[in-house]
């Protein structure tokens, strides 16, 4: 709502109180009430942003660093992490443990995290990317869909290790990481140890470069227990 030059304070009460905004004091001057539209709009346009950040994002849980369980986690590493500086060093972070111990979880709140800082991320499923990539290939959409891969700030790449590479996913993961390679930042989650990865990658000179732009520069999260999920309830 435009609020007019020259407004009296009463029509500026107005103006807020129509657009909902409620007070714990009551402003008694005309800079008072003007820092007030000021905040407001501000934390509209911020709410506006991180909504599109998030829908863009797509995460596969509705996690955040709030959400987050520190029990064996550490918690010293984890919160560096939130504070984002190796986003800013185009680092890289390696996620990896048993199947139901929170990898996903994790990696979403960092990318929730990432969102609210301003930075831009996507979210993958390892196996449904390279699926996608492949009906891309057969569409015309290839080249979008890797220049998105290859600039959005932080690519989460989440199931990775489930089946080996053929050859044209081994061609299209190096194509992503070689785009990212100290310009952007990755996280990967596995069941698998790094030690493992070479396998599943399966061509050797591609497993080297493919794994060297991605954990030479990467921090690392490794989890251990039994599966969160066993913890839920089951439907009925």
């Amino acid at each position: 709502m435009a609020i007019p030059v020259g407004a009296s304070a009463l029509s500026v009460t107005f103006c807020l109180r129509q657009c909902g905004v409620s007070f714990s004091f009551r402003p008694t001057s005309h800079a008072e009430w003007f820092g007030l539209l000021l905040e407001r709009e501000w934390s509209s346009r911020y709410d506006r942003k991180l909504a599109a950040r998030l829908r863009f994002a797509k995460l596969r849980h509705q996690a955040t660093p709030e959400d987050v369980d520190y029990r064996g986690l550490d918690r010293a590493l984890f919160m560096k992490l939130l504070g984002g500086d190796w986003i800013n060093a185009h680092d890289n972070l390696a996620i990896c443990g048993p199947s139901g111990v929170g990898k996903s979880w994790l990696a979403c709140a960092l990318g929730h995290k990432a969102c609210r800082d301003d930075r831009s991320v996507l979210y993958q499923r390892v196996p449904r990317l390279f699926a996608q990539l492949a009906l891309a290939r057969g569409d015309g959409r290839y080249a979008r869909l890797q220049r998105t891969l290859g600039h959005v700030q932080l690519l989460i790449l989440d199931d990775w290790g489930l089946e080996p590479l053929n050859e044209q996913a081994r061609h299209d993961l190096l194509e992503i990481l070689e785009d990212r390679y100290g310009r952007r930042s990755t996280i990967i989650t596995s069941q698998l140890p790094g030690s493992a990865w070479h396998g599943v990658i399966g061509d050797p000179t591609y497993a080297d470069a493919i794994l060297d732009r991605l954990v030479h520069n990467a921090h690392r999260i490794k989890l251990s227990g039994d599966s969160l999920r066993r913890n839920l309830p089951r439907k009925a």
